[in-house]
């Protein structure tokens, strides 16, 4: 069965389809929500949300870009609409610090990518939000304001607290000499 049958299928509310469907991409989406979330079941919860939403939605989907795109943008909606609700973002208010953070290279051998998702997940509520919208995701500091309802100013800055707290704890735990220097690419690719 195509993805375009299947999507079909879960359009005409064929229960076998939205198995089939949400067999397909629980896997991916739950990654997704785990950067949002402290825990695993928060994330699990977020995900049962997520996809009540696509399939309360799916017929809207028009088929002109990718549907695990589409998918993916009602789970990170759904986390953010979970972070909104929860008292996490009362802790993070900030002012903008403009920091100066050179760059260079040299972590990737260090560092996996399961260590790098660990310390994210370490981060306060409020940094990670930031830092995941902006360097995995792709959002920009204005679509980061709109989003969670703050300036943008305070988007850059939780930012950049976020990559020297990143910073900090890979200096910590790999030994790097100047984590600013030696850390940076990682941190903003």
């Amino acid at each position: 069965m195509t993805e375009e049958e299947l999507i079909k299928g879960c359009i005409r509310e064929d229960r076998t389809c939205q198995q089939k469907l949400y067999k397909t991409y629980a896997g991916k989406m739950l990654v997704v929500c785990l950067r949002y979330c402290r825990s695993r079941q928060e994330a699990e919860d977020i995900l049962q949300d997520g996809f009540i939403r696509v399939f309360d939605n799916i017929k809207k989907f028009s088929f002109n870009g990718s549907f695990e795109g589409w998918v993916r943008r009602i789970m990170i909606n759904c986390a953010l609409r979970n972070y909104r609700k929860s008292s996490y973002q009362k802790e993070q208010i900030g002012i903008a610090d403009d920091y100066d953070i050179p760059e260079d290279t040299g972590v990737y051998d260090k560092l996996s990518e399961k260590e790098l998702m660990v310390m994210i997940n370490d981060l306060p509520e409020g940094y990670k939000m930031v830092f995941n919208l902006y360097a995995i995701e792709g959002y920009s500091h204005k679509e980061i304001a709109d989003t969670l309802g703050i300036n943008e100013g305070t988007s850059r800055s939780q930012l950049n607290k976020a990559r020297k707290q990143l910073q900090k704890k890979l200096y910590d735990t790999k030994g790097f000499k100047e984590p600013a220097e030696q850390a940076d690419k990682i941190l903003t690719e």
